[in-house]
């Protein structure tokens, strides 16, 4: 690890942090420490850090803000690449290109402003652009595959290269980059609409309202932590279960909101782990259904 904290410092990366714990990089806060933590600034330097790493066969991680990431307690002897410095975009018309570590609910409140309508159903998903191409996110019957135009993709060849809408594979909560890790995601192109401001504003601040009142946001958390089964809620089958504030160490299955898992002070990775585990058991028991989570595990065995 020393040659690759030289060829940070020899090639000027400013944001790098050694031994840096996880729990402040996700929504969750917990997760072991990484060995280390970097910040690339801008695309260049995104795509210079990544030909060494993959040249050199050095664990990395790409992470955005952790918002959907459940990242164990243990210690990460690898790169955590932060996507902070691909924070950008540029409007031309109805066109929209925003990169991979822009967070979405300021995003949708700024295209607010430019009278662009469509990101609304972003508007409470507190993750980046990146993140949200990667698992489809979506909401209020939208997901990004209905305004995601293009991809800009480092493949694994450190080249860069636009993958259409219709290469992307999109399906519910999930897009190719599942199946393809080497790639990341730089930017997207999107498409929306020419809507009004007043309008649009007042959408986003109602459901604004509405999700405060029936999730538990004041909590660190990742969201929804499984997902739909159709029109079947993945909280319903929670609560059939019996679940709802079922806890284990400070980990608890919410009393607001039975598909969220929440950190009440003092949970660790593996309480919350351990938990979403013991749902998944007991709701098939009680129902028959499997649960798929949302949340993704990193540096599991």
């Amino acid at each position: 690890m020393d040659k690759v904290l030289d060829f940070l410092r020899i090639n000027e990366f400013n944001k790098v942090y050694i031994n840096e714990p996880l729990s402040k990089h996700t929504s969750f806060n917990v997760g072991g420490e990484a060995k280390v933590l970097v910040m690339p600034e801008g695309v260049q330097q995104f795509k210079q850090l990544l030909s060494y790493l993959n040249e050199h066969n050095v664990s990395y991680k790409i992470l955005g803000k952790g918002s959907n990431t459940l990242a164990s307690d243990r210690r990460f002897d690898g790169v955590v690449i932060k996507t902070d410095g691909l924070k950008y975009y540029q409007v031309d018309k109805e066109k929209i290109i925003v990169g991979a570590g822009y967070p979405l609910i300021p995003l949708s409140y700024e295209m607010a402003e430019l009278e662009l309508t469509g990101l609304e159903f972003v508007g409470g998903i507190p993750g980046t652009v990146g993140g949200a191409v990667y698992m489809n996110a979506g909401a209020y019957n939208m997901e990004m595959k209905d305004i995601v135009t293009q991809v800009l993709i480092l493949d694994e060849q450190g080249q860069l290269r636009w993958m259409k809408n219709e290469e992307l594979k999109f399906r519910y909560r999930d897009s190719i980059f599942s199946k393809h890790p080497e790639w990341t995601i730089i930017e997207a192109e999107l498409t929306l609409d020419k809507g009004n401001k007043e309008e649009i504003r007042e959408l986003l601040l109602d459901r604004k309202k509405r999700r405060l009142e029936s999730q538990p946001l004041r909590f660190p958390c990742a969201g929804s932590t499984f997902r739909n089964f159709g029109s079947i809620h993945a909280w319903e089958l929670v609560d059939k279960a019996g679940l709802r504030g079922y806890r284990i160490g400070g980990a608890e299955i919410s009393k607001k909101h039975a598909n969220f898992i929440i950190n009440i002070g003092c949970a660790t990775a593996e309480n919350i782990k351990d938990l979403i585990d013991q749902a998944i058991s007991k709701v098939k028991k009680q129902t028959g259904y499997e649960l798929r989570p949302e949340v993704e595990f990193f540096n599991w065995d």
